[in-house]
């Protein structure tokens, strides 16, 4: 078979799924509209409408930071696999793509890793905040009351 035909058809395929998914992507959002349209109009509120999401558990920086391992050393067994598996020459087309991504996903861990701790305060922070005393504002001039 001609490499041509077999190019045309692996992307002709790889098209349509992206369209199928496409179509099922609007034809959600364009539902979740009517039923917002419609709640509006019953005078439900919104909140009842949309469940919420539920919390992360962990935090989201070590997620990304596995991930990025994960993918950059299997990049690296592309690379220097590639050989044993195959004679081809895809092997380190596919290794810079598994790398790249794998030191994506690092970075992004340690960015989120970084600013977690800037933004949220540490345990030994909030325990320090509930232990002391309840701080009371007091006004400048106290009246009496029947004043």
């Amino acid at each position: 078979m001609d490499p041509a035909i077999i190019v045309f058809i692996v992307f002709s395929s790889m098209a349509s799924v992206v369209v199928v998914i496409s179509l099922v992507a609007y034809s959600c959002k364009r539902l979740e509209h009517k039923q917002i349209l419609a709640a509006i109009e019953k005078g439900t509120p919104l909140s009842e409408l949309k469940a919420r999401k539920p919390e992360q558990i962990g935090p989201a920086w070590i997620k990304y930071l596995t991930g990025g391992i994960i993918f950059f050393f299997v990049g690296l067994a592309f690379l220097f696999g590639g050989p044993i598996w195959d004679h081809g020459g895809v092997g380190p087309f596919v290794a810079f793509i598994l790398c790249g991504v794998g030191i994506a996903w690092l970075l992004r861990g340690l960015l989120c890793r970084k600013y977690e701790k800037q933004g949220r305060p540490s345990v030994n922070d909030s325990a320090s905040v509930s232990n002391s005393a309840p701080e009371v504002s007091t006004p400048e001039v106290m009246q009496q009351p029947g004043q």
